[in-house]
C-alpha cells in the first residue's frame, strides 16, 4: 500500500534491519527499542488489524512470530519474551504487527505499559464474561 512503511519494508524499498524475510512475513529490528533486540513482525500483505488476517494465514503467521520470540530467547540470552500486537488505538503504523521484546530479570519493564483495573465485584465480572463470551460465539455486539 503506498504511503506504508512496513509495506515498504516488505518491497524492499524502505531500509531495515531484517531479520527474516519469507512467506508468511517479514521481521525487522524496532527503530525506537523497548530493549535491544526487539523485533517487529509484519505479514508481507498490507493487513490493518488482526481481525483482517485470514483464517489461512494465522498458522504460518503465527507460527513465525513463535520461532522468532524463541530465537530471540537462544540468540540474545533472554530470560523470556513480551509478544504484544495494538490493534487501532495504539498502532503507531496501520499495518499488522507484532512486537517480540527480549526480556530479562529486573529489565525494569513492569508488566503491561497501562493502569490495571478492579472488577466492581463478581456480578460485574460475570457481565463483561457474558458479553465476551456471546460475541466470540457470534451473538450481538456492544450496542445488541
Amino acid at each position: 500500500m503506498a504511503g506504508c512503511v512496513f509495506c515498504g519494508i516488505v518491497a524492499g524499498e524502505v531500509p531495515a534491519f531484517r531479520v527474516v524475510d519469507e512467506a508468511d512475513g517479514v521481521a525487522f529490528l524496532d527503530t525506537r527499542p523497548v530493549f535491544k533486540g526487539h523485533l517487529l513482525v509484519v505479514p508481507r500483505t498490507h493487513l490493518v488489524t488482526l481481525a483482517d488476517l485470514p483464517p489461512e494465514a494465522l498458522g504460518g503467521y503465527f507460527g513465525l512470530v513463535r520461532r522468532l520470540a524463541v530465537a530471540v530467547e537462544a540468540g540474545l540470552g533472554a530470560g523470556g519474551t513480551f509478544v504484544a500486537m495494538n490493534n487501532r488505538v495504539s498502532q503507531s503504523v496501520p499495518h499488522l504487527h507484532t512486537h517480540v521484546v527480549p526480556r530479562t530479570r529486573g529489565d525494569g519493564l513492569r508488566g503491561f505499559f497501562w493502569p490495571r483495573t478492579r472488577y466492581a465485584d463478581d456480578a460485574e465480572a460475570t457481565g463483561y464474561a457474558d458479553r465476551l463470551r456471546a460475541a466470540a460465539d457470534g451473538g450481538p455486539g456492544p450496542t445488541g
